[in-house]
């Protein structure tokens, strides 16, 4: 019977689990040694799912040993971000960067202010008071992102099968934006695994 037929694929489609695979690269630069602190994000075949955006780590850059820590962070947009100052100097933070320009006047050790990040894109931080200071949040609008370790290695695991979207991006990166996309099949189960070469500027 017609709706005995449509309750049984009902049933079924409740109690299979959804395909998903996991994306493993390895980033490394033009004479093969490894990149970390670039950002992957992802937006897989079947989009992204729907709810608020969070990652495990912390959304807060410190200012300390006179450097942002970490030196590339990654936040969902709408996120705020704290900046707590574990330094005996005070500090003057500022952006201005096309997803967000704006600055946080002097304040001092042990003090803490915040901003509330609400476009996407890459964030360039300096501070007025040490130039030797800079950092980079990015702003992204998928929960698929992560930053590539010392070892140049990022994984990104649960994403729908079928051809993502991955985007690159890293300060460095020699290209517009300093970002790069590829788009890269992601298999109904195990991981699909890439080296991918990255042409960097040099550090200044």
């Amino acid at each position: 019977m017609p709706i005995l037929r449509l309750l049984l694929i009902l049933l079924v489609s409740i109690a299979s689990p959804a395909i998903a695979g996991d994306l493993n690269l390895k980033l490394v630069d033009t004479d093969g040694r490894p990149v970390n602190d670039a950002v992957i994000s992802v937006r897989p075949a079947g989009g992204i799912p729907a709810g608020p955006i969070r990652f495990p780590w912390p959304t807060a850059m410190v200012q300390q040993n006179v450097a942002f820590v970490p030196h590339v962070l990654i936040v969902p947009v709408g996120a705020t971000v704290s900046f707590p100052n574990k330094d005996k100097v005070r500090h003057h933070v500022y952006s201005f960067s096309r997803p967000a320009k704006f600055e946080i006047k002097l304040f001092g050790q042990d003090e803490t202010r915040s901003y509330t990040f609400k476009t996407p894109g890459a964030v360039a931080l300096g501070c007025n008071i040490h130039d030797q200071m800079t950092g980079f949040i990015k702003v992204v609008d998928t929960p698929f992102a992560t930053k590539s370790d010392s070892a140049g290695a990022a994984r990104i695991a649960g994403m729908a099968t079928g051809t993502a979207q991955v985007t690159i991006w890293h300060p460095l990166l020699r290209s517009k934006d300093n970002e790069i996309v590829l788009n890269i099949p992601i298999p109904g189960s195990g991981a699909a695994s890439k080296t991918v070469p990255l042409a960097l500027r040099s550090a200044r």
